[in-house]
């Protein structure tokens, strides 16, 4: 028997064991029952607007475009120019409202509750023409007492107000002072003032996505009664205590006790993979109540780690949680818990001013490779666990270990960061606040406040989450000044980002949760920047944090162009999504570059013309008669571009883990922006909306692979560096090929001896006067050869093969229009296609339109003859179907 922790009250010692032992024994095991009784009011709702010129069913958890849809009463709002169409539904002001009948007698218990997990945003609830509540807050959860209201037979209503509307309202209340920016670039097509409501901020519009300001009830709602105590929270972390060395186990439960006196009893916390079995004796104190337990796992038995993606197993271990309450009141928690530690390393450098950043996950450190999320819909209520696994496996098979989930998006739903456990992927968790500043006030702190609380109680138990963030940009956003702040305003607006990301949101996760770290912002400067005040004058510098990069007038083939940064937490280029996503969604008129489709479509001031001029660097630019053939290779050569683009810099980025130059390196960390889409759209995405693998997605299952080579050229010298992820040295020969563009055999190849790739570093492995290998490949110039590399160990071990192009493409010699076919088989469920070339291809692009699923490669340099590439579908095909939908290009098709 463990004693149990003391509680708050304060005039009531724990009771004596034997006379809590007499109460726990005066309910027997048939007169054991739940604490609490509870139903979901999910389902069927009926929606009107305010004057009742629309009524209809609708689901919950759901919105109200959701619903109209459904009904057939909109089209799909993505389609064309809807989301203008349809923004009528987001000023308007919705009704919910539903009959329900209590199951149970109600009559007996002393409090029932109204709980909502998530409201859209702004509203007032009404039980039986009883004002309830009210909510302003989509990230938080919502709970009142009912207790007076209810009835047998209740009617309840959610009297919404247009969040455009309300946001709009509390700026002009913000009287003493602007909080910019007011509205989003023209070009967003978006809505204003959208940081003066707690919704999702991207909903007002983003560079990327649509304006649909959603109402509606989001998550589910339920009524819970009980009339001695209800279990709220349940949290639990592991810590390592190296001095014992062993594993503690920190668990937090949350109840509201209804009973006047203190309750006295048990809980039995059993993990049977540990033999581990802790029974402690509890009080409960009347009103809100906390339990914290500290279980210590037997350090004699051997407790395996959680670890991220590629370097280890995702162990977790089911947990079950029993609370038995005095009067024979039982609750049962069964869930998986993980056992792992992180760490965020700033320490000085040797060679470097300023300080690392680079995490340490179970004391191993860890180059974090991955990507940003954000919603996966305007709609979540189209988001299902199926799609988030679709996304999410699809970064793992891009072999990434990390996701930024960022803080313009959502707090994503609970299967997110299930899944996310089970497949390794590391979470860093922004809190929902981008590229502006807030105000201030007492209700928006109070609101923030709650809001945060919920969330970290919510995740914290999640081994993937491994750092909060404050905010996304806006320490950047006021130092680099983006919104014209008057100088002598500066310290007001100071204040007020301290106090929020600080003095509240810091406050509160110190208080919350002490096993990982907190930013207050990204990009940020991290120890240098609290040493400025938490304001750093240059959140930029590469001495220090995360940066953010974005540079689309600068040629991206050039490496030197990128920031030697301890760690990019963003950049990237945008690309157009393929011609099947985008025909789901327009019309004939709409396939062409310039039509008024993709002028709309695209949000970026200037984007669609960047994607040219970046891609005219390096390629021709499509010239087709055909308009509609012209549309598609310009969608190609888009994603050619980027992937090429990004490709380069994040080798940069890997090459530079181990690396000081001139104080800056030791890069331990690469995010591209974006990994997935929210609607049809050109964006920085590698994911196309619905989850269809992009050229650059492809590209990144190479550059994030464990082992690679990586070629580049510095003052007319040749370097190829070995990167290794692994945790073991490995003797490695590396291979490079010179090729002519004009032929399939290699016109010279060199194989080194042995060469030692460390584990998780990256060294350089070989070096040549460009000068000397021209020379020594006999007929080669730049313009007329490409050069490829691999590692090998026998056949234990290879790395992806690499290349480097000796000049741009659009200026290749002896490139010419490749013959490939395809020969399509089934082997299983999978698919094989055996190609065919009849010359060196660039960019080989295997499309099979709206068929899902990915290939096992897209988008390389073909040099040999025949190639076998599998094709993974995710619902069922047939061959004839493959073959029928087949469109196969290489670059100079395009040409």
């Amino acid at each position: 028997m463990v004693p149990g922790p003391q509680t708050s009250c304060q005039c009531f010692l724990l009771l004596p064991l034997l006379l809590l032992l007499l109460l726990l024994a005066a309910a027997s095991p048939g007169q054991s029952r739940p604490s609490s009784v509870g139903f979901s009011l999910a389902g069927s709702w009926l929606l009107r607007n305010r004057d009742g010129s629309v009524a209809l069913e609708a689901r919950v958890p759901g919105c109200v475009h959701s619903a109209l849809l459904q009904h057939g009463l909109i089209q799909d709002p993505y389609y064309r120019f809807n989301d203008l169409n349809y923004s009528w539904i987001s000023l308007d002001n919705w009704i919910y409202s539903k009959e329900f009948r209590i199951p149970f007698d109600f009559s007996k218990v002393r409090k029932v509750n109204l709980i909502f997990e998530g409201v859209d945003t702004v509203a007032e609830v009404l039980l039986n023409n009883v004002t309830v509540g009210k909510t302003d807050n989509m990230f938080n959860r919502y709970t009142f007492d009912i207790t007076k209201e209810i009835r047998e037979l209740n009617t309840i209503k959610l009297l919404f107000q247009s969040a455009v509307s309300y946001a709009a309202q509390q700026s002009k209340a913000h009287a003493e002072y602007r909080i910019p920016p007011e509205c989003p670039d023209p070009v967003q097509k978006g809505e204003c003032h959208v940081n003066f409501i707690r919704k999702e901020q991207c909903s007002f519009s983003w560079d990327w996505g649509p304006s649909f300001p959603t109402q509606g009830i989001w998550k589910d709602v339920r009524i819970v009664s009980y009339d001695i105590c209800h279990l709220d929270d349940f949290t639990f972390t592991p810590t390592y205590v190296s001095s014992a060395r062993e594993w503690n186990l920190k668990i937090e439960a949350y109840f509201d006790v209804v009973s006047s006196k203190p309750l006295g009893g048990q809980v039995t916390v059993s993990i049977p993979g540990l033999q581990t079995h802790q029974i402690y004796d509890i009080e409960l104190c009347p009103g809100q109540s906390m339990i914290p337990l500290l279980l210590n796992v037997n350090k004699n038995t051997t407790v395996e780690t959680w670890w991220p993606n590629g370097h280890g197993n995702q162990t977790g271990y089911n947990m079950t949680v029993t609370f038995e309450v005095e009067g024979g009141y039982h609750i049962e928690k069964l869930t998986k818990v993980y056992f792992r530690t992180v760490e965020l390393i700033e320490a000085p450098i040797a060679g470097s001013s300023g300080l690392s950043f680079y995490f340490k996950i179970n004391g191993l450190p860890i180059f974090i490779k991955g990507s940003n999320w954000i919603p996966a819909d305007s709609f979540q209520d189209r988001v299902t666990s199926d799609l988030l696994r679709l996304l999410l496996q699809s970064a793992v098979d891009a072999n990434m270990n990390t996701l930024r989930v960022w803080g313009g998006g959502i707090y994503e739903q609970d299967a997110f960061y299930d899944i996310c456990d089970e497949l390794g992927l590391m979470i860093w968790q922004d809190f929902m606040f981008a590229c502006a500043l807030y105000p201030t006030d007492q209700a928006f702190v109070n609101s923030v406040r709650a809001e945060v609380v919920h969330q970290i109680r919510r995740l914290k138990s999640h081994p993937s989450v491994i750092i909060w963030s404050g905010n996304n940009e806006n320490e950047a956003a006021l130092a680099e000044n983006w919104f014209f702040v008057p100088p002598s305003k500066f310290q007001i607006y100071a204040r007020d980002y301290v106090t929020l990301y600080v003095k509240n949101i810091r406050e509160i996760v110190l208080a919350e949760d002490q096993t990982r770290p907190y930013v207050a912002s990204s990009p940020t400067n991290g120890a240098e920047s609290i040493a400025e005040g938490w304001i750093s004058r240059k959140p930029h510098d590469t001495h220090f944090g995360d940066v953010h990069f974005y540079d689309y007038g600068s040629d991206c083939w050039n490496w030197r162009v990128f920031p030697k940064a301890r760690f990019v937490s963003e950049y990237g280029y945008q690309s157009w999504p393929s011609f099947s996503t985008l025909e789901k969604v327009s019309s004939a008129e709409d396939w062409s570059y310039n039509s008024s489709f993709s002028l709309h479509r695209q949000h970026h001031k200037d984007g669609n013309t960047e994607m040219l001029d970046q891609a005219d660097n390096h390629f021709k630019l499509p010239q087709n008669s055909d308009p509609l053939v012209m549309f598609k290779d310009t969608l190609y050569l888009t994603q050619v571009m980027q992937a090429q683009c990004i490709k380069t810099e994040t080798e940069f980025y890997r090459r530079s883990q181990n690396e000081i130059v001139h104080g800056q390196g030791h890069t331990m960390g690469a995010l591209y922006w974006q990994l997935n889409d929210i609607w049809q759209a050109p964006s920085w995405s590698s994911l196309e909306y619905g989850g269809k693998w992009k050229m650059l997605h492809y590209f990144a299952q190479h550059f994030f692979s464990p082992l690679l080579p990586i070629g580049f050229e510095d003052d007319d010298v040749f370097h190829i560096y070995g990167v290794s992820d692994l945790h073991v040295d490995y003797k490695m020969m590396l291979t490079v090929r010179v090729y002519q563009w004009s032929s399939l055999e290699p016109v010279c190849s060199r194989q080194t001896e042995y060469l030692v790739v460390k584990a998780s570093q990256a060294a350089p492995l070989y070096k040549e006067p460009m000068v000397e290998l021209l020379k020594r490949c006999g007929q080669c110039t730049r313009q007329s050869c490409v050069i490829s590399f691999v590692l090998t160990a026998g056949g234990e071990l290879s790395s992806p093969t690499n290349y480097h192009f000796l000049s741009s493409l659009k200026d290749a010699v002896g490139l010419e229009k490749a013959q490939i076919t395809a020969k399509i088989t089934q082997q299983g469920k999978v698919y094989s296609f055996e190609l065919r070339t009849t010359a060196i291809a660039p960019f080989v692009w295997l499309d099979v339109g709206s068929i899902p699923g990915r290939f096992s490669d897209n988008g390389f340099l073909l040099t040999e003859e025949r190639k076998t590439i599998l094709f993974y579908p995710w619902k069922s095909t047939s061959v004839t179907e493959l073959e029928k939908s087949l469109r196969l290009i290489s670059l100079a098709d395009i040409y």
